[in-house]
Formats: structure tokens, sequence, C-alpha cells
């Protein structure tokens, strides 16, 4: 049974920073695609990055430039480092892989951008 845990969010000013961290339980991010997702209060969830084996990077078009996502040596940990948040960004975050597996969502972190 897989188990990601997410960590990190909290309430932030708008243009504020936030790191967010997923651990996960034994090998399941090895050798896949790790990725971060959102669900904004009333909409669907989106995904907003993915990392891949090889260290390609992907993401959504809203966060271009403001987030990064990365991985430690051991490929257990996934992060997503946010930057100059703004109020869209306010959602639950949630990792999985990419294409995500539908019992491995964890409870998410939820993170609010307010002034």
């Amino acid at each position: 049974q897989v188990q990601l845990v997410e960590s990190g969010g909290g309430l932030v000013q708008p243009g504020g920073s936030l790191r967010l961290s997923c651990a996960a339980s034994g090998s399941a991010f090895r050798f896949r695609i790790m990725g971060w997702y959102r669900q904004a209060p009333g909409k669907q969830r989106e995904l907003v990055a993915y990392l891949t084996p090889g260290g390609t990077t992907t993401y959504a078009d809203a966060v271009k430039g403001r987030f990064t996502i990365s991985t430690d040596n051991a490929k257990t940990t996934v992060y997503l480092q946010m930057s100059n948040l703004n109020a869209e960004d306010t959602a639950v975050y949630y990792c999985n892989v990419y294409p995500f597996i539908e019992t491995w969502w964890g409870k998410g972190t939820l993170v609010t951008v307010s002034s």
C-alpha cells in the first residue's frame, strides 16, 4: 500500500513563498514521473508540475516561472517550491505519479494565499 504524505501548506500573503514536501512510502517514486496537482475550491483537480526520472520538468502555464519541482537523491520525497504566490494559487495541493494512480491520493496540504 503506497502512502503519500504532503506537508508544508499554510496561509501566505500575495507575493510570498512556500515549499511543499511529499514523502512517499517505499520506492513508490523510483523510476516514475513524479507530479504535483492541486484542486481549488469548486474546481477540478489539475496537474501543476511533473518531474521525469531523467530530470526533465514540465509546468502548467499558470505556474511557469514561479514554481519549481524537485526531488531528493533517494527519490522518496518530492518538493514544490512556490514563489510569487497569488490568490489563484489557493488550493489543496497533492502529489502523485503522472499519470496519477487513483488509489495513491493522499490528504493533500492546503495553501491559502490571502492578505
